[in-house]
C-alpha cells in the first residue's frame, strides 16, 4: 500500500479523497492555484505545493507541474479526482513514465472509454446497444447540419473530451445545429484542450441512468448498482438518487451486464461509470463511459456500504477486488442534490463573492436516516470565476425513496448559505414537486416544468400556515425578550402584549391567537386550524430547527425591517407581526412603486467578455445574440430582450466584469 498519494484536483472532490486516505493511513499532499491559496482541501492535506496562477490551464492541467510537485514530497501516487487530467491518457503515460502510479485506469483503457467517439465504436463491438450517430469527427458546421439532417432532429453535439455538461449542444433544427457545433467546439477546447465534436440522434424524453462498474488488475470485474441522474439543466446533472426508481430486477442485471462486458473489452481496472440514456420503456442505450470517479459516487456509496475512492486505491496498489458480484447488497435509498454558486431567479447564471455564512447540516445518522456533506469550502471562503460552481453536494439516506427525499428536504432547509447567490430555493422546491415525488422523471424535467425560469414561489397551503406559524412563535419570543429589558417606563407593571395578533405573509393576512400549551406554543388560526410549535431558536440564529405539531422542520431566517424573512420547502415570504389594529392600518400605507425598464444591457454574473456580436448603430431584435461572456467555464450567450437601436458599447472583448456591469446601452 502506498504511504503518501498527491491529489491533483481542488474542491469538495479534493476533500473527499484526503478523508478517506487518512482514515487508511495514507498521507495526502494537496496542490493549489493562486486562487486556492487557502481552500479546505490545502488545510486538510498534510501538504501542499503551490503549482501556478488561478486559470486551470496554468495549473491544475499542467501534467509537468503535477508531477514535479509528487518528486518534491516523495508521492508514489495521484488521485486525479474528476475533471481536470481524470480523463487524459496523456496524465496517466506521463505518470507511467516518471515512475508514479495513476490512481485510475490503465492508460489504454483511457484511450479507449474516454474518447467518447472511440467509446462508442468499442462499445458496439462488444455488442452493447448504441444510439444511432456519426462517430467520425466533425470538421465544419456544414458538415454537422448534413449529418443532422440525416440523422433526423433533435441531435445532440457533443464535445468527444467533454463531461459535466460541457461542450454540449441540443439541436432542433440546421440553425441550432451550426450555432451549437461552434459553441461546443469553443467551449470543448477551452475546458478540456480537444475541440473535437461528434453527432448523435437525441431520444425524446429519455432518462440518463448510469451503472457504477468496478475492475482490477488481475481481470476481474462487477458491477455495483445503478443511479439514476434524469434531473438535469443544460446538460449538468442536479439531482442523483440511487437505486432508479424506473428499473427493475430484470433491467437493471442486463445493464450492469453489458457495463461489465464493455469494461472487460478494454481491461478496466479502476472505478468506472458506464452511462445509459433510457427510454420509459426501460429500452437502453450505451452514452458514454466515464474512466474516473463520478460526482455522484456518494450515493452509491450510501447504499452498498462501499468506499469507491479506497476501491480505487487499493486496485491501483495492485490488490484484487474485494467484492464479487454476489456481495452487492442494496441497502435503502440515497439522494445527492448539488449546490451551486448560481441565481436560479436569473437564469442560473453564476454567483461569485465571499462566503459571508457558510452552516451545512451537521453529517449524523439517527433511526435509519443519514445526512452527508461533502464540501471544499468554509464560512469566509471566497467562490472564484476560475472554477467549476460547485459548493458543495448534499446527501441523504434512508430504507425508503419517500424518507430519503423528506429528509432531503430537511437537511436543505438546515443549509445557511449567505454572501453569495445559490441553487438551495430552487432544489427544496424541486424536492416538493409532485412530478419528483412520482419519480415521473426525465432529462427534460426541469425545461418542463419550469419553462419560464425560476421564481421564489409565495407559501400555499400547509407551508403557509408553518411559515405563518414560525413567525408566530419568533415574534412571541422577541415579545418575552422585550418584557425583561430593563429601564422602562412603569417598572412597576410589566409590559403586556396582545395574544390576539395578525401575521403578514407578505400581503397575505391570517388573524392567529396564541397561548402556551405543555411546553409549545398553540398558534390557532381564524379558521379553526391549530398548529403547535417548539423550538429552541434564539436571536440571531440564520436557522430555526424544531417541531410542527411533532414532526421535525427546518426553516432559514434571515432579519428584515420590522419581521422576518422565512424560507421553507422551497417557498419564502417576509412576515411581519401585528397588532389587529396595526394590521388594518398597514393594509391602506401606499406601496413603493419599481422604476421604469432600463435602456441598458447589465452583466448578469461576473464574467470574461469573450465576444461582442453587434456593433454601435446596429438595430437588433428580441432574441438577437448581443454579447458572449464566460463564467465558470460555461459560455452564456445575452441575447435582446427589447427591439431597439445599439447606442453605445462600452465594454470591450476580455474585459472581466462585475455583476451588473454596463455592457452596452439601447438608444
Amino acid at each position: 500500500m502506498f504511504d503518501k498519494i498527491l491529489i491533483a484536483n481542488r474542491g469538495e472532490i479534493a476533500c473527499r479523497i484526503i478523508k478517506t486516505a487518512k482514515r487508511m493511513g495514507i498521507a495526502t499532499v494537496a496542490v493549489y492555484s493562486d486562487a486556492d491559496r487557502d481552500a479546505l482541501h490545502v488545510e486538510m492535506a498534510d501538504e501542499a505545493v503551490h503549482i501556478g496562477p488561478a486559470a486551470a490551464a496554468e495549473s491544475y492541467l499542467v501534467i509537468e507541474k503535477i508531477i514535479d510537485a509528487c518528486k518534491q514530497t516523495g508521492a508514489q501516487a495521484v488521485h486525479p479526482g474528476y475533471g481536470f487530467l481524470s480523463e487524459r491518457e496523456a496524465f496517466a503515460e506521463a505518470l507511467k513514465a516518471a515512475g508514479i502510479v495513476f490512481i485510475g485506469p490503465n492508460p489504454g483503457a483511457i484511450a479507449a472509454m474516454g474518447d467518447k467517439i472511440e467509446s462508442k465504436k468499442a462499445a458496439a463491438t462488444a455488442n452493447v446497444s448504441t444510439v444511432p450517430g456519426f462517430l467520425g469527427v466533425i470538421e465544419s458546421p456544414e458538415h454537422a447540419v448534413q449529418i443532422a439532417d440525416e440523422i433526423g432532429y433533435p441531435v445532440m453535439i457533443k464535445a468527444s473530451a467533454g463531461g459535466g455538461g460541457k461542450g454540449m449542444r441540443i439541436a432542433h433544427s440546421a440553425d441550432e445545429v451550426a450555432e451549437g457545433f461552434a459553441r461546443a467546439k469553443s467551449e470543448a477546447a477551452s475546458s478540456f484542450g480537444d475541440d473535437r465534436v461528434f453527432v448523435e440522434k437525441f431520444i425524446v424524453d429519455p432518462r440518463h441512468i448510469e451503472i457504477q462498474i468496478l475492475g482490477d488488475k488481475h481481470g476481474n470485474a462487477i458491477w455495483v448498482s445503478e443511479r439514476e441522474c434524469s434531473i438535469q439543466r443544460r446538460n449538468q446533472k442536479v439531482i442523483e438518487e440511487a437505486p432508479s426508481p424506473l428499473l427493475d430486477e430484470e433491467t437493471r442485471r442486463e445493464m450492469g451486464e453489458q457495463a461489465v462486458a464493455l469494461a472487460k473489452a478494454v481491461d478496466y481496472d479502476s472505478a468506472g461509470t458506464v452511462e445509459f440514456v433510457v427510454g420509459q420503456d426501460k429500452s437502453f442505450f450505451f452514452l458514454e463511459m466515464n474512466t474516473r470517479l463520478q460526482v455522484e459516487h456518494p450515493v452509491t456509496e450510501m447504499i452498498t456500504g462501499i468506499d469507491l475512492v479506497e476501491e480505487m486505491i487499493r486496485v491501483a496498489a495492485g490488490e484484487k477486488l474485494r467484492y464479487t458480484q454476489d456481495d452487492i447488497r442494496l441497502d435503502g435509498w440515497s439522494v445527492e442534490s448539488r449546490i451551486y454558486a448560481e441565481d436560479p431567479t436569473r437564469g442560473f447564471l453564476p454567483s461569485t463573492g465571499r462566503l459571508t455564512l457558510y452552516r451545512p447540516p451537521a453529517d449524523s445518522g439517527m433511526d435509519g436516516v443519514s445526512v452527508r456533506n461533502d464540501t471544499g469550502v468554509t464560512e469566509g471562503g471566497e467562490i472564484s470565476i476560475y472554477y467549476d460552481p460547485m459548493i458543495a453536494k448534499l446527501v441523504t439516506h434512508a430504507p425508503t425513496r419517500e424518507q430519503a427525499i423528506e429528509a432531503q428536504a430537511r437537511a436543505l432547509d438546515a443549509f445557511a448559505i449567505d454572501g453569495i447567490r445559490h441553487n438551495i430555493p430552487f432544489l427544496s422546491a424541486l424536492m416538493a414537486h409532485p412530478r419528483w415525488r412520482e419519480a415521473r422523471l426525465s432529462t427534460g424535467f426541469i425545461a418542463e416544468e419550469f419553462p419560464d425560469g425560476f421564481t421564489l414561489p409565495a407559501p400555499e397551503g400547509v407551508v403557509a400556515l408553518r411559515i405563518a406559524a414560525v413567525g408566530a412563535q419568533i415574534d412571541h419570543l422577541l415579545n418575552e425578550r422585550k418584557r425583561r429589558i430593563s429601564g422602562q417606563m412603569r417598572p412597576d407593571e410589566a409590559v403586556r402584549f396582545t395574544r390576539e395578533r395578525a401575521v403578514m405573509l407578505g400581503s397575505e393576512r391570517h388573524d392567529i391567537t396564541i397561548s402556551e400549551a405543555e411546553g409549545q406554543l398553540a398558534v390557532d388560526f381564524a379558521d379553526g386550524a391549530r398548529i403547535l410549535v417548539a423550538s429552541g431558536w434564539k436571536p440571531g440564529d440564520p436557522v430555526w430547527t424544531g417541531t410542527i405539531d411533532g414532526t421535525p422542520v427546518a426553516m432559514q431566517v434571515r432579519a428584515i425591517l420590522n419581521g422576518v424573512r422565512l424560507s421553507h420547502a422551497g417557498a419564502f415570504a417576509d412576515i411581519r407581526v401585528y397588532t389587529r389594529r396595526e394590521a388594518d392600518l398597514a393594509a391602506i400605507m401606499p406601496e413603493k412603486r419599481d422604476g421604469g425598464a432600463t435602456k441598458q444591457l447589465l452583466c448578469p454574473m461576473p464574467g470574461l467578455v469573450r465576444s461582442l456580436l453587434v456593433s454601435e448603430g446596429q438595430e437588433v431584435k428580441i432574441g438577437e445574440p448581443l454579447v458572449m461572456v464566460e463564467a465558470m467555464k460555461m459560455e452564456n450567450v445575452l441575447r435582446a430582450e427589447r427591439e431597439g437601436t445599439i447606442a453605445r458599447i462600452i465594454a470591450k472583448e476580455g474585459d472581466s466584469l462585475a455583476v451588473d456591469a454596463v455592457i452596452l446601452e439601447f438608444a
